[in-house]
């Protein structure tokens, strides 16, 4: 039995992408497992969110197959002088293409963007009981800060949020 290698690639993000980004990141939402959105932002929410990204040189790249967005990743700036240095990470691969090394892909093309803007320090929040997230945010370096109790409310159940952050110079 052979092992099916899947043909994607990893570009900065641009405007020709918003539709397929804002959908993925809606069908993403939509698992309510990961993400801080139960539903994904409009179009039109996306739209400024990308070409705020592009305007501003930030990290935020896509996964393509096929012509269509089956991942993102991105890094945004805190709008405070004294945090100019850090970035908050988002990121989120389509279920169907998870566990193929995509979002490992999606990270190092956005941490080598943060690093070559100037940033420092790239923090993260996810759930505690993402195990695979987890162990892929370890091996790219990224240390546990602490823990938010009770942090995410869908329904009546309580999940809590790990902080993680890299550290680079």
């Amino acid at each position: 039995m052979g092992i099916y290698m899947l043909n994607y690639s990893i570009q900065p993000i641009t405007e020709a992408h918003i539709i397929d980004y804002s959908a993925a990141l809606d069908s993403v939402a939509r698992e309510h497992k990961y993400l801080a959105y139960l539903i994904g932002p409009s179009l039109e929410a996306s739209r400024r969110f990308v070409m705020e990204n592009i305007k501003g040189n930030r990290p935020h790249f896509v996964a393509i197959h096929e012509g269509k967005v089956i991942g993102w990743c991105d890094i945004t700036s805190f709008n405070r002088p004294v945090f100019a240095h850090s970035g908050a990470l988002g990121i989120g691969v389509l279920a169907a293409y998870r566990r193929q090394g995509i979002g490992n892909a999606l990270m190092l093309a956005a941490i080598e963007k943060a690093k070559s803007i100037g940033l420092t320090r790239i923090e993260l929040t996810v759930r505690e009981n993402n195990e695979n997230a987890i162990i892929l945010y370890k091996k790219l370096g990224f240390v546990i800060e602490g823990l938010h109790r009770n942090a995410v409310r869908i329904g009546n159940k309580y999940e809590n949020l790990i902080s993680m952050a890299l550290l680079f110079e």
